[in-house]
């Protein structure tokens, strides 16, 4: 059904290569997460370093290194692969960024609220 899903932007709001944030409030805090486009695959993730915990941009929809190949972490220069937020490079190796699945219905891209709802409970756990 449609009230299950929370409507994000169409694919051409998002640059390519480039990301965009989103905040998604229900309850008590809410959740900030972003989609990276590469190509015609987006991929979505909770904004938080798994370093540190806060987000990792300081600069709205700020996720990419220069050359648009790698999630960069702005604080501690963590560096993760776009496809899988797997950390490359930085005070994190090896783990990853937390990913939120996400569905393309023609050219718009939608997050299930309950997927959201779950994303939301990991981050209030952290670490």
């Amino acid at each position: 059904m449609i009230e299950d899903y929370f409507p994000l932007c169409s694919l051409d709001d998002i640059p390519d290569p480039g990301a965009r944030q989103f905040l998604w409030e229900e309850g008590e805090y809410p959740l900030a997460f972003f989609l990276v486009r590469q190509r015609n695959e987006v991929f979505a993730y909770i904004n938080q370093c798994p370093h540190a915990g806060h987000q990792l941009n300081w600069m709205p929809d700020r996720f990419l290194t220069r050359d648009g190949g790698l999630i960069l972490c702005n604080s501690h220069g963590a560096r993760f692969r776009i496809h899988d937020g797997f950390c490359v490079e930085g005070p994190c190796p090896g783990e990853n960024l937390r990913p939120i699945s996400i569905e393309m219905k023609g050219e718009k891209i939608f997050a299930r609220k309950e997927e959201l709802r779950a994303a939301l409970e990991v981050v209030s756990r952290f670490p």
